[in-house]
């Protein structure tokens, strides 16, 4: 505030209420091929029901990305998915060519010849026919009766035409409303073949028409604002091109037709082969941004033997790159299912990852129920452990471990590929693998907590991994609102003031044993703020989890005292 240059009193706030803001870190992501949703885009999914409404039902493909998801979503209720982009995929459209839009920025992007378009790629679009009513003409007749009795009216002038001045004939036929049908033709949406899904009632080829709350009542707008299975794709010429009311009161009103028109969709596919490693990597790639995409939990995606130690590496480099993020990664299938060798062969691509605190890998593929398709899939556990972490955060906090008997029983899985020995989790668990132990009458357990970090360090834990990336994430975003102030004792009293209680409440909830935060002139030194540069130290000690246990049991004679031979 400026100097004050004559007399009089001046008021001013100065806000020293800051906080260390609370952040999240069970919000999980990942990527895979799926039959329907949006193409190279972030998701946030909160259900299972809404996984199923977003990206389709899993099929003998998809299941492999679909399940680790739904796996997930049984412990947490935040997930990012991106649906991968395949060579080969394409939009059903009434064209029967196919085109590809792969979500609703491309699609503004693009123009059309068919009248409609499928809203995303895959088969199922192959399933969809439109039916478009026009007139009385059109309600009355037979090829519309079994749609008829689901509006409440038949076509004629809408209320806004109406108003400016559009006036219906002797037949009542040039009136700007529509009725619109989407009818799930072969039944691969609902399983039965005819189903309406979908209705649009009243809407006007006006494309200036408005409905009463002032939103646009234009077909074009309305179906490609609500409908979840269709874009428009161009005027049909039966049709009005984009009249306006005002132009078609001028021309006696708009194009009709006196029976249904319908649009039956084709040319859809999911893509020409199987998705690969590097289409996924791609998809993936959209997550690395840390400044844009808010996550805490990646889930790896199962890949095919030949590619698993390539693709985990480079899921290990974006969260590397990420710096907040902990990446979970499953053998590929083929080591674990029906395999003599799947201990070696797990530790033998184990032994060629990365070396990173910020990966974490399992030991075997889980045998879980599809109640999509009526039957036992094998997946990747990577959605299951990424899941038992966001479980361990809602009832404990990220710095406890994962595993265990307390926190890291599996849900949903009927049994496990590889049930490792004692010798065996002993070979796996020097490898960096944490095993996956069926316990009589105990259920399918975690038994290990590393990370695939090989020097020993208090960050080959995964709970210590976590509680750095809580502590670092929680403290830059309070950090932020040191930037452009002045590098004095009142900024550096400030920030110590903002972070020692918060980490003072990390220690309370034993996350830490001890910590100190050195922010003063020892640190800032002249040449730092001549820098326009500002440090603090921030030095803690983490808590460990137990991972090894003795228990001495000790025999002595009757007469013994056991201050003698234990002390005091």
């Amino acid at each position: 505030m400026a100097f004050q240059v004559s007399p009089g009193v001046e008021v001013r706030e100065i806000d020293l209420t800051n906080v260390v803001p609370a952040v999240t870190s069970s919000i999980g992501a990942i990527a895979g091929s799926f039959t329907w949703g949006p193409v190279d885009q972030i998701v946030t999914i909160g259900t299972e029901r809404e996984l199923v409404n977003i990206f389709g039902r899993p099929n003998d493909t998809t299941y492999k990305y679909f399940m680790p998801a739904a796996q997930f979503l049984q412990y947490t209720n935040v997930l990012r998915v991106v649906r991968a982009n395949q060579d080969g995929m394409l939009n059903a459209d009434s064209d029967g060519n196919g085109v590809l839009v792969k979500n609703a920025d491309d699609y503004e992007s693009k123009s059309f010849t068919a009248e409609f378009v499928a809203k995303y790629p895959g088969e199922l679009g192959n399933s969809l026919k439109v039916i478009v009513c026009t007139n009385a003409a059109a309600y009355e007749d037979s090829s519309f009766s079994n749609y008829a009795q689901l509006f409440d009216f038949a076509p004629s002038i809408s209320e806004y035409a109406s108003t400016l001045g559009l006036e219906s004939n002797t037949a009542g036929d040039n009136g700007d409303e529509l009725h619109i049908v989407v009818v799930d033709k072969s039944g691969l949406w609902t399983g039965t073949e005819g189903e309406v899904l979908e209705i649009f009632q009243g809407v006007s080829q006006a494309s200036d028409a408005k409905r009463s709350d002032g939103s646009s009542n234009y077909y074009v707008d309305v179906v490609n604002r609500s409908s979840k299975y269709i874009w428009f794709g161009s005027h049909d010429a039966q049709l009005s091109d984009a009249g306006s009311v005002v132009a078609e009161v001028a021309d006696l009103g708009f194009a009709t037709v006196d029976t249904a028109v319908e649009y039956s969709l084709s040319g859809g596919t999911s893509g020409t082969s199987d998705i690969t490693s590097g289409e996924l990597l791609e998809a993936y790639d959209l997550y690395s941004d840390a400044d844009i995409v808010d996550i805490n939990l990646l889930i790896g995606a199962e890949v095919g033997a030949a590619d698993a130690v390539s693709y985990a590496n480079s899921m290990i480099a974006i969260a590397e790159s990420r710096k907040d993020v902990v990446v979970f990664l499953s053998p590929a299938i083929s080591d674990t299912v029906n395999n003599v060798n799947a201990v070696d062969d797990v530790k033998s691509w184990a032994d060629d990852i990365t070396s990173s605190s910020y990966g974490v890998l399992d030991s075997t593929a889980l045998y879980v129920y599809d109640k999509y398709n009526d039957k036992f899939r094998w997946i990747v556990a990577s959605g299951s452990v990424a899941g038992l972490c966001a479980f361990t955060d809602s009832v404990s906090d990220p710095w406890f471990s994962p595993a265990g008997f307390t926190r890291g029983q599996l849900r949903g899985v009927t049994r496990i590929a590889l049930n490792a020995k004692k010798a065996d989790r002993d070979t796996l668990y020097k490898a960096r693998v944490n095993p996956i132990v069926s316990f009589p009458g105990e259920g399918i357990i975690l038994f290990g907590d590393k990370t695939a970090l090989t020097k020993p360090s208090a960050f080959n834990r995964i709970n210590v991994r976590r509680l750095f990336i809580a502590l670092e994430k929680t403290v830059a975003t309070a950090a932020k609102f040191q930037l452009f102030e002045f590098n004095d004792e009142f900024t550096r009293a400030q920030f110590r003031n903002l972070v020692e209680p918060f980490l003072r409440d990390v220690q309370g909830r034993r996350g830490l044993t001890d910590f100190a935060v050195i922010c003063d002139e020892t640190n800032n030194t002249s040449d730092v703020i001549d820098s326009n540069r500002f440090i603090a130290d921030i030095y803690v000690k983490p808590t460990r989890s137990i991972n090894f246990i003795t228990l001495n049991f000790i025999a002595t004679r009757t007469g013994v005292e056991f201050s003698e031979i234990a002390g005091q």
